[in-house]
């Protein structure tokens, strides 16, 4: 016990790993309100498009040299989000088929320009760390860390600020719209925040587990909870220790940080799950 304790100290003293668990927070945070939303309106299958997306956008600007890679990322995967939620709107091309083809498709490019242009000699190995982000929250540099804790607040502060109209927006669209609500322009913005939290999430658990981070705090809140604020209370609460444990476990076993954390929240999901049919069996 003694020798874990000692390994968590040392690694506190890294700003490095002081960085990652301001960001990690943060971005469990942020992640789990929309995954509330995203849940209830049946729309879980766009964290793994727009993670797809923004890792062609991401294989780009490492071509590119571009050392910001947030800010050139981060602009790219919005406008996919924008673009799916045309096409959600569009008859000749179904939501799901615009997700599957954006996705796959940014996919694909970003793995031929990645082999075509880079001269990593280790390909496979950086194409694996930003799948499944196994020490990119490790690696975060400040500005990182300052992108990350001020986009996750704003989303935080959003979805408090436009509470009433989110809720009214996620149960039942037509309603908010005859009450007067522009749902087109907050469908807009949400999609921009979604996209947001999206390339965030990929420092944290990398761009195949991104959906993990944002989905299951949710389905684990609904298991016990049904009301729409104490669901999504208690799963900003469980996402975040999730994200804790995932890190410090990360750290004292060296394990992958994405995959750890995402392991947590299925656990957390069991216990949840067990709670539920306790509640229910009395």
């Amino acid at each position: 016990m003694s020798q874990i304790l000692e390994t968590l100290r040392m690694s506190f003293s890294f700003t490095l790993v002081q960085y990652a668990f301001i960001a990690g927070i943060m971005i469990a945070a942020s992640s789990s309100l929309l995954g509330v939303i995203l849940v209830l309106k049946r729309f879980s299958y766009i964290g793994d498009g727009l993670s797809h997306t923004a890792f062609g956008a991401m294989a780009i600007a490492s071509i590119l040299k571009i050392s910001g890679t947030t800010l050139f990322v981060l602009p790219l995967t919005i406008l996919a989000a924008i673009l799916i939620l045309c096409a959600k709107e569009n008859s000749k091309i179904k939501g799901d088929a615009s997700v599957a083809m954006i996705s796959v498709g940014a996919l694909a490019l970003g793995y031929f320009l990645m082999n075509i242009f880079t001269p990593s000699t280790n390909l496979s190995g950086d194409v694996c760390t930003t799948l499944f982000g196994s020490t990119l929250i490790l690696t975060l540099t400040k500005a990182d860390m300052i992108v990350t804790v001020v986009t996750s607040s704003l989303v935080i502060l959003f979805f408090i600020l436009f509470y009433n109209r989110i809720f009214a927006l996620t149960f039942d669209e037509a309603f908010s719209f005859a009450g007067g609500n522009n749902t087109k322009l907050m469908n807009i913005v949400m999609a921009a925040v979604i996209a947001a939290i999206i390339v965030l999430a990929m420092n944290l658990v990398g761009t195949l587990l991104i959906s993990a981070l944002i989905i299951f705090p949710a389905v684990s809140s609904m298991q016990i909870f049904k009301s729409f604020k104490k669901v999504t209370i208690f799963a900003c609460l469980l996402s975040v220790v999730c994200a804790i444990i995932g890190l410090l476990l990360s750290i004292v076993a060296g394990t992958p940080v994405g995959s750890t954390i995402v392991i947590i929240n299925i656990a957390a999901f069991i216990l949840c799950k067990l709670v539920s049919l306790a509640l229910h069996r009395n």
